[in-house]
């Protein structure tokens, strides 16, 4: 059963960001040409250079453009681990909220868009499958279709190294479409199960949205209790 999520405090002042952040172990630089087929296809159709743009119209339409960034904060982290950042669009807005922040991703052009946008952030050209980091975080968070759009042998290790950098009390919070041949609740229920995480809460969509069976979209958050 979902369990109630508090109300998002008021934004702080923007503040700078984490520390590059110290690498333990060995730690598997990306292969793009090892993601999956619908990464690629989705990759193969995507400009970077207006990939912001739909974020830059819904804005202006009076929409929210930063539900992830909302529901993160709800939590009153100190600080982020934005896992698969993309362009950096969650992890920015975060920065500006005053959330210490690191992004991680496997594509290194949109780590380069990222870096671009926010040079005084720290990016990571990374997989998350093996990641090793000394920094533990009170949220990672999994947005845009992460979870669907890593390779399906590495998922579970995706979210074992996801998990290994919670802090104690820490949430992971993810987000994806539901739709054949990509994970499942029940599936990913399990990655984050066997990766030591306990679930806390479901919703429909990032503004918190009541999850119910057969929807299209899951928010999931799974606590580290250690």
């Amino acid at each position: 059963m979902a369990a109630d999520r508090p109300e998002p405090p008021t934004a702080p002042e923007p503040s700078i960001s984490l520390e590059p952040p110290t690498v333990v172990g060995r730690l598997e630089r990306a292969d793009p040409a090892g993601l999956p087929a619908d990464w690629s296809r989705w990759r193969d159709q995507v400009d970077l250079a207006g990939y912001d743009e739909r974020w830059r119209r819904m804005a202006e339409a009076g929409e929210n453009p930063h539900g992830e960034a909302d529901l993160v904060c709800s939590y009153r982290p100190t600080s982020v681990l934005d896992a698969g950042c993309g362009t950096g669009r969650v992890a920015i807005e975060l920065a500006r909220r005053g959330v210490r922040v690191l992004g991680v991703d496997a594509d290194p052009d949109m780590i380069a868009a990222a870096s671009a946008k926010a040079p005084e952030l720290a990016w990571l050209h990374a997989d998350l499958t093996g990641l090793a980091l000394a920094e533990r975080f009170d949220v990672v968070v999994l947005a845009g279709n992460v979870v669907p759009y890593v390779a399906a042998e590495h998922r579970a290790g995706a979210l074992a190294g996801c998990a290994s950098a919670l802090a104690a009390g820490g949430r992971l919070v993810a987000g994806f479409t539901l739709r054949p041949g990509w994970p499942t609740p029940a599936q990913y229920d399990g990655w984050c199960a066997a990766a030591g995480l306990v679930p806390e809460a479901s919703y429909a969509t990032w503004d918190g949205a009541p999850f119910e069976d057969g929807g299209d979209y899951l928010v999931a958050v799974h606590r580290a209790e250690r």
